[in-house]
């Protein structure tokens, strides 16, 4: 027992004097190579964070340990049974974590035809913050269900084709006319780039987040998808009780007064981080 305990320490001695040579981090170049990775390790826990692919993560790192833990100590079924369940994994992650994956890739090169342009001066974020928040006022008021989506960064086309382009000057008087319930545009989501409603009657990707209450309905839903996926501000109007909800960066807050959106929406149309 002893000379196998003597053996496996070293064992572990060796392998960790292997992994520190190739290392390197006497060189520049080394230690560069270490930050890299670090920062690498560091974005994609930000971009996990408060999502469900976190825990997932924290369990393939768990059992990660345990594999490693296992080569050292020279475990050979614990290893033979690991190296083939992280074989699966590796086929399993670019289905697990898709809609991670596709957000990470979004962020890596925001460009599209339908994108938000240069970022808006103070006044006019303003002026087209008091265009929609006069338009949810009214709808608020008259128990009218809405979903408006005004864009940023990320470009937003393949949801702005499966509606109807409009291309429009914003107003608050057309915002209205599109929601009114005989129009035939007013069940989808209207989507707004800078000073234009590009298109409406759209539809989007429904969130499967279980952290809020689903029976807020569609357009909640929807406008928590459309935010998990893209950095859009997503704007919604209840039509059983007139409350406003924002959905940002997959979160929702909801019984949002007019104060409130006149303190929140400027800003997240100005800084478009």
């Amino acid at each position: 027992m002893d000379d196998l305990a003597h053996g496996s320490v070293l064992g572990l001695s060796s392998k960790a004097s292997v992994i520190w040579q190739k290392l390197n981090l006497t060189s520049s170049f080394g230690i560069l190579d270490i930050i890299i990775v670090a920062l690498i390790f560091y974005w994609l826990f930000n971009l996990l964070k408060g999502t469900k692919a976190l825990r997932i993560l924290y369990g393939i790192a768990i059992l990660a340990i345990i594999f490693f833990l296992g080569q050292f100590l020279q475990l050979t079924a614990l290893n033979f049974l690991l190296r083939y369940f992280f074989t699966g994994i590796i086929v399993a992650i670019p289905v697990v974590f898709q809609p991670e994956l596709r957000s990470a890739l979004e962020k890596l090169g925001r460009t599209s035809k339908f994108v938000a342009g240069l970022p808006l001066t103070k006044d006019e974020s303003a002026q087209i913050a008091q265009k929609v928040i006069s338009a949810l006022k009214n709808l608020s008021q008259n128990k009218i269900g809405a979903l408006i989506c005004l864009g940023r960064q990320t470009g937003l086309r393949e949801y702005i084709e499966t509606g109807t382009i409009l291309n429009a000057e914003l107003t608050t008087p057309l915002l209205l006319n599109i929601f009114s319930p005989k129009a035939a545009l007013h069940d989808g989501a209207t989507i707004i780039l800078d000073d234009k409603i590009i298109s409406a009657g759209c539809t989007l990707p429904l969130s499967e987040e279980k952290r809020y209450d689903m029976k807020l309905g569609t357009r909640h839903k929807a406008a928590l998808g459309l935010s998990e996926q893209t950095d859009a501000v997503c704007l919604v109007v209840s039509e059983e009780n007139g409350a406003i909800a924002m959905a940002i960066s997959g979160k929702l807050l909801t019984n949002l007064t007019q104060t409130d959106l006149e303190e929140r929406l400027p800003k997240l149309l100005r800084f478009r981080k």
